[in-house]
């Protein structure tokens, strides 16, 4: 495989309602589409990265310039044995593992095309026909309206409920969803909120049962998960601390969570999430894919990955409807009324894309090569 030219697309979607976390809000989205060509076929990426650095380091303006100036120079004209030489030949560049996973994915896309295979099973997913779906509930306007969201949420199939947490929107908005809702699988997420002083606060949510508590402490941060592991009942999900596979190895090897979310861009593509999928098979240790607000790119190439074995609980990965009004790809992604979402045989990330829509909403678009 030799990619001839890497094209960027900077997109604009506004989302159906506003999504709050530990971070801010967010109303839409501004996404960076790739597109690599090769042999007559071209494959599609998605750069998750954020409008602004506050999730990681990187956001949509500093992607753009890390693709154009860097990583898409690295692959084009290369004789490449397969889609897992990407990731080697950008491994240069410290750090920007969503603008590489862009990159690399699209890659991925591209040659599954070229064999005419789906992507699931280009990557070696498959163990499942169907992936099990949960959502991710932002921070709402007071616990009222968050327990009617859940609600509806729930009367859509979807089987696992994630809400965000922060100081002052956790402990009590958690026991009222409990008191509501007393045998829904529930987890919390915090997106590095609190420090290692607040491990008595957070020691209360153990009286709820919840599935998890994801990413308490800081988003680089290891040792004070373990210690803070030790002190809780409830297993801590580690996601922006594990960048790649022997962070995952560390952070096991510490006890320092009993679950790990494994982001597609925040790891730099499948090849490494691949890894650490591996890793934490080998240590009896569940994953789940995490959801980036992805567009109909993303989301695709997020159920494929949750098709590996080890992601044995429901993700983040949901239907289009939620996030879009409309989505670049058709049909959107659905989820069947018991909460999954089935696997494609079309060759590739498996959905069409509406050509004529995502024109109509690119801001900026380059070639490379």
């Amino acid at each position: 495989m030799k990619i001839e030219r890497v094209t960027l697309r900077q997109i604009r979607m506004p989302l159906v309602r506003p999504f709050e976390t530990s971070f801010g809000r967010t109303t839409e989205r501004h996404m960076i589409l790739v597109e690599v060509h090769a042999g007559g076929a071209s494959g599609w990426g998605e750069v998750t990265a954020g409008e602004n650095p506050f999730y990681s380091e990187e956001w949509t303006a500093s992607a753009w310039l890390i693709l154009r100036d860097y990583a898409a120079p690295r692959v084009l004209n290369r004789d490449l044995a397969g889609p897992e030489d990407v990731a080697p030949l950008t491994s240069q560049i410290r750090g920007h593992h969503m603008a590489r996973a862009g990159l690399e994915t699209a890659a991925w896309d591209l040659a599954a095309r070229l064999e005419g295979v789906p992507l699931w099973k280009k990557i070696g997913g498959g163990a499942r026909t169907e992936i099990p779906c949960g959502v991710s509930i932002g921070i709402q306007p007071s616990v009222e309206e968050l327990l009617d969201v859940i609600a509806r949420e729930l009367a859509a199939g979807y089987q696992r409920i994630k809400i965000k947490i922060k100081p002052g929107w956790d402990v009590d908005v958690v026991r009222r969803v409990r008191e509501r809702f007393p045998s829904i699988k529930l987890m919390a997420d915090a997106n590095s909120a609190y420090t290692l002083a607040d491990a008595d606060h957070l020691r209360r949510l153990d009286d709820y049962y919840l599935m998890m508590i994801e990413q308490p402490l800081s988003h680089d941060d290891i040792i004070d998960h373990a210690a803070l592991q030790a002190r809780l009942q409830t297993p801590i999900c580690l996601d922006e601390c594990i960048r790649t596979a022997h962070h995952a190895e560390q952070a096991i090897r510490l006890r320092a969570c009993g679950i790990i979310n494994i982001k597609l861009g925040r790891v730099g593509g499948f090849r490494e999430a691949k890894l650490v999928h591996d890793a934490a098979q080998a240590a009896g240790v569940p994953v789940w894919c995490g959801g980036m607000l992805e567009s109909g790119v993303g989301r695709a190439h997020n159920i494929a990955l949750a098709t590996l074995p080890d992601f044995v609980l429901p993700g983040d990965v949901s239907a289009s409807k939620r996030y879009w009004e409309r989505d670049i790809i058709q049909p959107p992604v659905e989820v069947t009324p018991h909460g999954t979402i089935a696997l494609r045989d079309d060759p590739g990330f498996g959905y069409p894309l509406d050509s004529g829509f995502l024109r109509s909403i690119t801001v900026r678009e380059e070639a490379v090569g």
